[in-house]
């Protein structure tokens, strides 16, 4: 038996990545105890893909478990042992702002959560390759000491600036502010690199951008490509919040995050770590992702400004793919940033109602 354990299962990048290794041949093990509904609020939940998955993968077992529960997770990873080939750690509190009201929360579940997961397969199944989604929040607010440029609808980096084609794994982690989600993420972050160079596990640190795609369960706080496209869609208004809306974010759609993963399932390395996302290629301004949303969903988007911006926000980030490439030069996005956008509002319009909003 050849088994792929996922966490938070339910969750974009969960599950697409359990339909696509369970068409690998693997027999799929989901973890998701639904915490983005305790998070976000009901219509966050992310129940209805856990259902689905469910019914769309012959061979999924779901264990509704809470990745903070060690005893749970050693009654899940014992019985499969070194039948567990492959761990996919998705699982977080994922928001700067809910992390501030629940410090605790956001810590045990992100970095305490994280060591119980690495600790179980460094004891049942040490031999399996473990991808962790880590962020690109780990930098803090560092990205905003570089020298960017206010144009008409963004910010922008000078073309003959070393990071231009996007940020790598060489800038630090260091003294600067990260928001507590981005501490805890930073802290689960450096375990998943300790346990591969320590104990010479394969695991790996995946500091995404913007993970997007058309499951995307988009709240408030969280998913800002699915939820802004959601309230085009049923007309909710959307707050965007500082820096003149010309913030920039590189968005990788979750199909391409999750063959890069297979990629480094298939040669994989110990304690290494990747910037991901879209890159140079697929990123856009806050006011440009507004424009597109309206463009492709036809009707104007109600929004408003506030000129506080969330603490330890980036002004602009788009990640250097440089590394990856190097080491995996077959990998290749496949879907544009219209493409996505394009996905996500067919699934909003599914989902929500055209009635919503006619």
């Amino acid at each position: 038996m050849k088994i792929a354990l996922m966490t938070g299962s339910a969750g974009l990048i969960g599950s697409e990545a359990a339909v696509y290794f369970a068409g690998r041949g693997f027999d799929i093990v989901g973890i998701d105890n639904d915490m983005r509904q305790y998070f976000f609020g009901k219509e966050a939940s992310t129940a209805w893909n856990r259902d689905l998955l469910k019914e769309k993968i012959k061979n999924y077992r779901h264990h509704d478990l809470d990745i903070r529960d060690r005893e749970g997770l050693e009654k899940i990873f014992a019985p499969y042992n070194k039948d567990i080939q492959l761990i996919i750690h998705t699982a977080a509190q994922p928001s700067h702002d809910w992390a501030a009201r629940e410090p605790l929360t956001d810590f045990t579940v992100n970095a305490n959560g994280t060591l119980n997961l690495l600790e179980m397969t460094r004891r049942y199944c040490p031999e399996a390759v473990f991808i962790f989604t880590s962020t690109n929040k780990v930098y803090g607010d560092l990205p905003n000491t570089l020298p960017l440029i206010e144009q008409e609808t963004r910010w922008e980096l000078p073309e003959d600036h070393p990071f231009y084609q996007g940020i790598d794994e060489t800038m630090s982690i260091d003294q600067s502010t990260h928001s507590l989600f981005g501490a805890s993420k930073a802290a689960a972050d450096i375990l998943v690199q300790e346990y591969g160079r320590y104990f010479g596990m394969k695991t790996v640190s995946f500091r995404g951008g913007c993970l997007t795609g058309p499951n995307h369960s988009g709240a408030m706080l969280h998913g800002f490509l699915a939820y802004l496209m959601k309230c085009c869609v049923t007309g909710e208004s959307y707050t965007v919040f500082g820096y003149k809306g010309k913030q920039v974010r590189d968005n990788i759609h979750s199909f391409d995050f999750i063959t890069a993963f297979e990629h480094f399932y298939q040669n994989p390395r110990c304690g290494e770590v990747y910037n991901i996302g879209g890159g140079r290629k697929n990123n856009c301004s806050m006011l440009e992702a507004v424009a597109l949303c309206e463009k492709i969903a036809g009707k104007k988007l109600h929004y408003s400004y506030s000129d506080k911006n969330r603490i330890g926000d980036h002004i602009w980030y788009i990640s250097s793919l440089a590394k990856f490439q190097r080491h995996y030069p077959a990998w290749r996005q496949k879907y544009t940033l219209e493409d996505t956008l394009q996905q996500i509002y067919e699934n909003n319009t599914s989902r929500w109602g055209r009635c919503a909003w006619r």
